[in-house]
C-alpha cells in the first residue's frame, strides 16, 4: 500500500489528477447547498467571486516587466483567437455535453464550464505548479492549488451549477499539458518567461471578473493564445 501510494505520488500528472478530483468533489458540495441557499445569497457570493477575480488578477499582470511584449501578446493572441473561434468551438463542445448527459435544464452550464475553467487555469499557481511538477516532479503546488480549487467550486458550483465539474476536461488538458511540456523541454523555461505568463493569465483574470460581474461580455476565450504569443515573444526579444 505504501508502495501504491509512493509510486502515485511519483507520477508525473499526479496534481493535476488530484485537482480534477478536488472540483469534482466541490461541485457536488456547491449543487447540494444550491438547492437550500436562498437566491439572494447566491448572487452576493457571485459577485464577490467576480471581485475577487478582478483582485487577483491585477496582482498578477502587475508581475510584468516586458508592458510592450505583454501588450503584442494579447493583441496577436486576441486576433489568432477570433480567427479560430476558440470560444465558439468550446460553446458547442459543451452544448455538446449538455446534450450527451441530457442536461438541457441547465441554463448556465456553458456559462458555468468556462468560467471555472478560466479561473483555475489562469492563475500563476497553475503555470508554476505544472512546471514545478514536470520539471522537478513536484505535485505540492499543485495540491496546494487541489485544496483552494475545491472550496472555489462550492461557490461556483452553488451559482453556476454542475457545468463547473466539466471544467476539469480543459483544465486536464491544460494544466497537465504544462506538465508534460515542461518535463519535455524545462531547461527553456527561465524566470522570466513563467512572469509573462502570470501577467497575461492577469489580465484574462480581470476580463473574466467583468464577465462575472456582468460590467460587459468579453470573449475571453478567444484571448487564450496570448498565452503561446508571450512565450515565444519573450523567449525570443525579452
Amino acid at each position: 500500500m505504501i508502495q501504491f501510494i509512493s509510486n502515485f505520488y511519483f507520477y508525473p500528472m499526479t496534481g493535476t489528477i488530484v485537482n480534477v478530483i478536488a472540483i469534482i468533489t466541490g461541485t457536488i458540495v456547491g449543487l447540494f447547498l444550491n438547492k437550500r441557499l436562498p437566491q439572494r445569497f447566491i448572487i452576493i457570493v457571485f459577485q464577490a467571486i467576480g471581485l475577487f477575480t478582478l483582485f487577483l488578477g491585477v496582482s498578477m499582470a502587475l508581475e510584468t516587466s516586458h508592458v510592450f511584449l505583454l501588450i503584442l501578446s494579447l493583441i496577436l493572441g486576441s486576433i489568432t483567437g477570433e480567427l479560430i473561434g476558440l470560444e465558439k468551438y468550446m460553446n458547442r463542445f459543451s452544448e455538446y455535453l449538455k446534450r450527451r448527459f441530457k442536461l438541457g435544464g441547465n441554463e448556465k452550464f456553458s456559462e458555468g464550464m468556462i468560467t471555472a475553467f478560466l479561473l483555475y487555469c489562469m492563475g500563476s499557481v497553475t503555470i508554476i505548479g505544472a512546471i514545478d511538477e514536470g520539471l522537478r516532479n513536484d505535485p505540492n503546488l499543485l495540491l496546494i492549488k487541489s485544496m483552494m480549487d475545491g472550496v472555489s467550486s462550492i461557490a461556483l458550483a452553488s451559482t453556476m451549477g454542475i457545468g463547473v465539474a466539466f471544467s476539469v476536461i480543459p483544465l486536464f488538458l491544460y494544466q497537465g499539458g504544462i506538465t508534460l511540456f515542461a518535463a519535455s523541454i524545462g531547461e527553456y523555461f527561465e524566470d522570466v518567461i513563467v512572469s509573462e505568463l502570470t501577467a497575461v493569465g492577469g489580465i484574462l483574470l480581470i476580463g473574466l471578473g467583468i464577465n462575472i460581474l456582468e460590467i460587459k461580455k468579453l470573449k475571453i476565450l478567444n484571448m487564450i493564445p496570448a498565452l503561446l504569443f508571450v512565450v515565444v515573444l519573450v523567449y525570443l526579444f525579452g
